[in-house]
């Protein structure tokens, strides 16, 4: 780093993005990304008349595609935002709801930005363990009196709660905001947008990058009380009005108009899920049970970073960390049911030849 970077910082370990390689092609089963193309109605949104107007800002209201989504979610408009990816909302969102004062509480095993966010804004965070087979005990989030964000289902787990269970927290939390970050709930969990006229401290953030296929979009939705957005908007434009192009806002609203689309998608990736699952235990791996376009899988022999060494050399990507308690575990991201099955050719010869 150089002499001028802020002291404040030093200590900052930024988040670390799954591989992007450009060296060669890849089996890509690392960053959860969908393996369909976008709906062929998000194809014909992005015409030539509308590449023209990239010359003029985009909406900072996002008019149209809040519209949208408030149609798709039975709410009102008031009750929706738009960010540069789920990531944005999130960011803004604990921006705007903690404080060196209100402290951030979150699992010990979970999306690693969130406590990079923590350290970047100089929130003191509670990190809470998960159970030994990593479930959330969701007692200890009761009468924290603080921010609260929790992925549901949770990453890189893939293990859900049920509303009823969310319920309990937002109620259990009167004086804190519950974050829902749904990243993955089109794969099998209960979305949590239907609490959202109950209860005025539940925000639920969702992204358009799993289950719509635009990760290359950057477009996530959150949704909340008429307040909660407005507060998150007070962040947002005080950061970046403009924060979402044009052609990214007709992307997302063709999206959200293709239910049959999405509903295919998902069914295939969930479909691919659950054969791989079958495949990965016959070949002596345990696996969480996931409600997510990933498994989460530990041999019962082989160490995950001799797997995932192999796997890389025969041009397989995968996701692995060194972290205590999940340094045996691969996260595999499911593809199409042709991916799959070449994935597991694949894994078998590199567990014959370890």
């Amino acid at each position: 780093m150089s002499r001028f970077f802020s002291d404040e910082l030093n200590s900052l370990s930024p988040y670390t993005p799954g591989e992007q390689p450009q060296d060669k092609k890849y089996l890509k089963l690392n960053t959860n990304e969908s393996p369909f193309a976008p709906s062929n109605e998000v194809i014909k949104a992005l015409n030539t008349s509308k590449i023209e107007l990239l010359r003029l800002y985009p909406d900072p209201e996002c008019t149209l595609l809040r519209k949208t989504a408030a149609k798709r979610f039975s709410l009102s408009e008031e009750n929706v935002t738009a960010g540069n990816g789920s990531d944005e909302n999130l960011a803004f969102a604990i921006r705007a709801f903690c404080s060196k004062d209100k402290q951030l509480a979150f699992p010990d095993i979970t999306y690693g930005f969130y406590s990079v966010w923590a350290k970047l804004f100089g929130i003191p965070a509670k990190q809470i363990p998960l159970t030994d087979d990593f479930k959330i005990n969701i007692e200890e989030y009761f009468n924290l009196n603080c921010t609260i964000v929790i992925a549901n289902p949770n990453a890189p787990t893939g293990i859900s709660l049920s509303v009823d269970d969310i319920e309990k927290i937002v109620v259990n939390n009167p004086d804190g905001v519950v974050i829902i970050d749904e990243a993955y709930v089109d794969f099998g969990a209960e979305s949590c947008v239907p609490l959202i006229n109950k209860y005025d401290n539940l925000l639920v953030v969702q992204t358009f990058s799993k289950s719509r296929s635009l990760a290359g979009a950057r477009l996530g939705l959150a949704f909340g009380s008429k307040e909660l957005i407005s507060d998150i908007n007070r962040v947002r434009y005080s950061f970046n009005p403009y924060n979402i192009n044009r052609l990214t806002l007709l992307a997302g609203q063709a999206a959200l108009d293709d239910e049959e689309y999405f509903s295919y998608c998902t069914q295939e990736i969930c479909k691919a899920r659950e054969w791989t699952a079958e495949e990965l235990k016959k070949l002596g791996f345990t696996l969480t049970q996931s409600k997510t376009n990933f498994l989460f899988a530990k041999h019962c022999e082989k160490h995950s970073r001799d797997i995932y060494r192999l796997l890389r050399e025969k041009g397989v990507l995968v996701r692995r960390w060194d972290a205590p308690r999940i340094e045996n575990y691969l996260r595999i991201t499911v593809g199409t049911a042709e991916d799959m099955k070449k994935f597991i050719e694949i894994l078998k010869s590199c567990l014959e030849e370890l």
